[in-house]
């Protein structure tokens, strides 16, 4: 099983093998250029199960691997700014200090990169980043698996964990003199994904300690972003405190420029919205919760009549609606006055990230693991508002559609434990097509069948 996780140690006769085997695949993937490649792969034992499906993956999104190149996603005129506002400009000095200063003279590239796998900052040896730049390793390439297919920053954005790929591995050709070891970096407060830590270069880049001096370092950044977000969070408190004492009216309470947090609503799995701003959470009510829910997935906003026709089932009120919004203005205005919507029409003015949609982006872009792993359950469960039932209803859909056609027994047996899935045969079956014929996790899903089973003859 160990070969199935991570490589073997660099230099070792098995990672020659490894190689060889990696190197089978591609020979395998020139004659079989149709998605359908490496279903199973048995053609090629030894090949890696997380390399495996990867390459799946990419040669359904349709990834190159003969381009030598990423795409450049993020012009130069616009990296700074991007970069800048980023929440993972806060990690760097964290990044600079634990990984990039050892990693000079060292032939290591560290590289970080946002939610969607685009490079923002890559740094390091000078001689390895003059040679990453003929593969376009570099500030504002995409290297999404989408994009370039099998590497350490796009699989371990799919796959929502910390991966490691040597050489051959890689599906893009011109990546095999390189190896990578690359972890996600989640908000330590929403959970929200915000982008991906890597380390790259020889074989020394996938060394067995490595995967931990990553996984530590993204840990210890984490752990500092919190400690700023107290005392920034201490420090608008003592602003406030003064505005309050000196009968100020100013309204200009937003978070400063530059700002740590990367606001959140929380709708999966949940009667009751867990709302996130400037780093301060609250637990809204249903009602607030189906309000917020509803502007947060339409950014230009809603008229009163539209969104009391999606609010309310049956005739919607306007009045009743204006009541509502009248205390939600008051909650939000507690948080942070800029969160308080705008009127004529209902508009939200932050930028407000609902995990619903996160959902949604990533299945888009193919990134059907971390869906999962995000996905805690349908939006808002029991609210019985046309627009949220409408949202409810499309994102449930598309996350089982997605489970059902391209998930591993391990993403269908983890869809099967959510209240949503419990009556789902469809889901049990397909599983059990593809557990091993000695797991020992099959018993589990033929009894939970024939309880199905016993259910409806019922």
């Amino acid at each position: 099983m160990k070969n199935l996780i991570q490589p073997m140690a660099p230099g070792t006769e098995d990672s020659v093998l490894l190689q060889r085997r990696a190197l089978a695949g591609h020979e395998f993937l020139d004659s079989h250029p149709q998605a359908e490649a490496f279903p199973d792969a048995e053609e090629i034992p030894g090949l890696r199960r997380l390399i495996r499906e990867s390459w799946q993956r990419s040669a359904k999104l349709h990834a190159n691997p003969d381009l030598p190149e990423a795409p450049l996603a993020i012009a130069a005129d616009e990296l700074e700014e991007y970069r800048r506002q980023h929440p993972l400009a806060a990690i760097m000095p964290v990044i600079q200090k634990l990984l990039i200063r050892p990693s000079n003279d060292s032939g290591l590239l560290v590289a970080v990169g946002d939610e969607v796998g685009r490079l923002l900052w890559v740094e390091g040896d000078t001689g390895a980043r003059s040679r990453a730049e003929g593969m376009m390793f570099v500030p504002g390439a995409d290297w999404s698996e989408a994009t370039v297919g099998t590497s350490a920053p796009g699989t371990a954005l799919a796959l929502g964990r910390g991966i490691q790929i040597s050489g051959a591995e890689h599906y893009k050709r011109s990546v095999h003199p390189w190896s990578c070891t690359a972890v996600p970096f989640q908000d330590p407060d929403s959970g929200a994904l915000l982008g991906v830590v890597d380390i790259t270069g020889t074989e020394a880049a996938v060394a067995p300690h490595t995967l931990s001096l990553v996984e530590a370092t993204v840990a210890a950044a984490q752990a500092q972003l919190r400690v700023e977000r107290l005392q920034l969070a201490a420090e608008q408190d003592r602003v406030k405190a003064r505005r309050r004492s000196s009968s100020s009216a100013d309204r200009s309470g937003s978070a400063p420029e530059g700002s740590l947090y990367r606001n959140s609503l929380q709708l999966l799995g949940r009667d009751q919205a867990l709302l996130s701003i400037e780093g301060r959470t609250v637990a809204l009510s249903a009602r607030h919760s189906e309000i917020l829910a509803l502007l947060t997935t339409h950014p230009d906003g809603l008229s009163a009549e539209e969104l009391s026709m999606r609010l309310y089932p049956g005739d919607g009120s306007s009045i009743t609606l204006r009541a509502e919004m009248v205390r939600l203005r008051k909650v939000l205005q507690q948080l942070s006055p800029a969160a308080v919507p705008e009127s004529r029409p209902y508009k939200v003015t932050i930028d407000l990230l609902p995990d619903s949609g996160q959902v949604l982006n990533c299945l888009q872009r193919g990134a059907h693991r971390i869906a999962l792993e995000i996905y805690r359950g349908a939006v808002l469960p029991r609210s019985e508002a046309p627009g949220v039932v409408e949202l409810r209803d499309r994102v449930s859909a598309l996350v089982r559609e997605a489970v059902l056609t391209d998930g591993s027994a391990e993403s269908l047996l983890k869809y099967a434990d959510l209240p949503e899935a419990r009556d789902d045969v469809g889901v049990r079956l397909a599983a059990l097509k593809l557990l091993p014929p000695r797991s020992p996790k099959r018993a589990a899903v033929v009894a939970d069948l024939e309880r199905l089973e016993t259910e409806l003859s019922a």
